[in-house]
């Protein structure tokens, strides 16, 4: 992700506040580590510099807009722009946070890389240097850069790599540190020291991630209950409030509705992702991709006739006003689902090569075990597993019979079998393969024991999402049906209680169905991003991908359920 859009920003906003302010230690290091080249005084006066943007927009409405409805509007601006400074101050802490999260996903599969390559050769430099080099992401980035500050030292890069991160992940700590320790074991103890390493993250991970289930099931039900359940009762009270007398404007409403709900979701949803001490974040597809269109107006052009088609039909089916609620949603929803769809076609293919890699590693393992060369034991392997990841042993073999290419060329060169695979797990897989091609014989028990550990790893993450399914699977199911379903039914029944045309002869009927129908966008939006970061992490095409999922589920069962609840009032 490009850094330099919101650098510019932050410059522009800051010049708005040109007086001196204090740094903040915990914005500095989490610029530091997201790459950015700014000083924590910067994002402060940054923010000061939006909440001056605000409140002139604040004197602007309350010079031009109706006097029925300056004083919410201007409350709300008000309100915004002394939320702007620690928002903008927070953010770059909050998105730290969450690559560190989708770091540290990597953890028990980087212990692993070095645990096997120290069974191989019992060097704590070799295994430093081979986890750095056979993975991707911060955390392996991290460790390489230990790695070569320990170039000429007696450390092998470590322990000082273990000791940084040990705030964050102290299972990352002793397992690294156990590694460490196994390089001066006697041989007889090396295998059950790695073990122990590996068993160590593995639990680590396991505990983290169950006591993170037991915290947020409390405020994921809060978010469920106030910003959900009653802003809906809400809505079909609102007949009997005005009657009672109860101030309830259309600016009022859609000051509550459609600003102050949707920032408290936000709010409590960022509270929530940035305690979430593990990711595992699916992989990553760049623009660089073969199959990834490098053209998206095609996609724009047809969110915009999908968005006008809605338009059209529910204009003529429902009341006028479910047209703006119908246009927007699809029109955002299809091009959102559009835009993603390829990259989820290539990860979808990822994980089906994937799938049985366990099977193949032990396979190839057994047969080194047993004298096989690693170039024929891959061969026979392509044979014998099924799938997508015996497609690409059996590719990858072609291309070494043909090209006359070594193990790694074969899978990941030019022409390789995995050159159009983005999967850190079997790019690291084969990066063991190729090192069993070198060292013969002695390297088929790491071979069997990858085999394993990737199975261990496949098994944490599979318990760790089933942990969250019971509180990822109620935020998707609220934020694409259950949401839009009440909030159709209880806009017809406030209108049917209230009148057709009207609320009280004050309140239009259509400045609540669009009031809520925003919400229900916004609801479908923002829970089902919370939903995908506590599973899975803020992968952004992933988030796309199901908010654009979820916003055309919402659009339709929302005006449906309007429609059908009408008939009955």
């Amino acid at each position: 992700m490009t850094l330099s859009r919101p650098t510019a920003l932050l410059r522009r906003l800051a010049a708005l506040y040109p007086r001196e302010v204090p740094p903040d230690d915990d914005v500095d290091r989490a610029l530091g580590f997201l790459g950015v080249d700014e000083e924590s005084t910067v994002v402060v006066r940054a923010g000061n510099g939006a909440a001056v943007i605000v409140l002139g927009v604040s004197v602007v409405a309350a010079a031009l807009v109706p006097a029925s409805i300056r004083l919410p509007i201007v409350g709300a601006l008000v309100a915004l722009a002394l939320a702007a400074p620690p928002a903008v101050r927070r953010a770059p802490v909050a998105l730290a946070a969450a690559e560190r999260t989708r770091a540290l996903g990597d953890a028990p599969a980087l212990v692993a890389r070095a645990a096997l390559r120290m069974r191989i050769e019992p060097t704590p430099e070799a295994a430093a240097t081979f986890a750095a080099r056979t993975g991707d992401g911060p955390l392996a980035a991290s460790l390489d850069d230990h790695v070569r500050r320990a170039v000429g030292s007696p450390s092998s890069g470590l322990t000082t790599f273990a000791a940084e991160w040990e705030a964050w992940n102290p299972a990352l700590h002793r397992a690294m540190s156990l590694v460490s320790a196994a390089g001066e074991a006697p041989a007889a103890e090396r295998d059950r020291t790695l073990d122990r390493a590996l068993t160590a993250v593995l639990d680590g991970t396991r505990e983290r991630m169950a006591e993170f289930v037991v915290r947020i099931r409390e405020p994921a039900t809060a978010v469920y209950a106030f910003g959900v359940l009653l802003p809906l009762a809400l809505v079909a009270v609102l007949p009997a409030a005005r009657a009672a007398g109860v101030p309830a404007s259309p600016a009022l409403i859609i000051a509550v509705y459609d600003f102050l709900l949707p920032a408290a979701l936000l709010a409590a949803s960022a509270w929530l992702l940035v305690r979430r001490p593990v990711a595992f974040p699916p992989p990553e597809v760049t623009a660089a991709h073969p199959d990834v269109p490098n053209r998206r107006w095609p996609v724009v052009v047809a969110g915009l006739l999908a968005g006008c088609l809605a338009l059209f039909v529910s204009g003529a089916l429902f009341p006028r006003w479910t047209r703006w609620v119908a246009f927007a949603g699809c029109t955002v929803g299809t091009v959102l689902v559009g835009v993603t769809r390829g990259t989820v076609r290539i990860r979808n293919r990822v994980r089906a090569v994937e799938a049985n890699v366990t099977d193949a590693l032990y396979l190839v393992g057994r047969r080194v075990n047993e004298g096989t060369a690693v170039e024929a034991a891959v061969a026979a392997a392509a044979d014998e597993v099924p799938g997508e990841t015996g497609a690409v042993f059996e590719r990858a073999a072609r291309v070494q019979r043909r090209l006359r290419v070594s193990v790694r060329e074969s899978f990941l060169g030019e022409y390789g079998a995995l050159s159009d695979v983005p999967s850190p797990r079997t790019r690291s897989a084969v990066a063991l393969l190729a090192l069993a091609a070198r060292e013969g014989r002695p390297a088929g028990s790491a071979v069997l024991a990858m085999a394993d550990h990737v199975d261990d790893l496949q098994r944490v993450e599979r318990e760790a999402r089933h942990e969250l399914s019971q509180v990822t699977g109620t935020l998707r199911h609220t934020a694409a049906m259950f949401g839009p379903l009440v909030s159709g039914a209880t806009v017809a029944l406030a209108g049917g209680m209230a009148g057709r045309t009207s609320f009280g002869g004050e309140f239009p009927a259509d400045v609540l169905g669009l009031a809520v129908g925003a919400y229900v966008l916004f609801l479908s939006a923002i829970v089902t991003t919370l939903g995908v970061g506590l599973e899975r992490g803020l992968d952004r095409t992933l988030v796309g991908y199901r908010v654009g999922r979820s916003t055309l589920a919402a659009t339709g069962v929302y005006l449906l359920s309007f429609a059908l609840a009408g008939t009955l009032t």
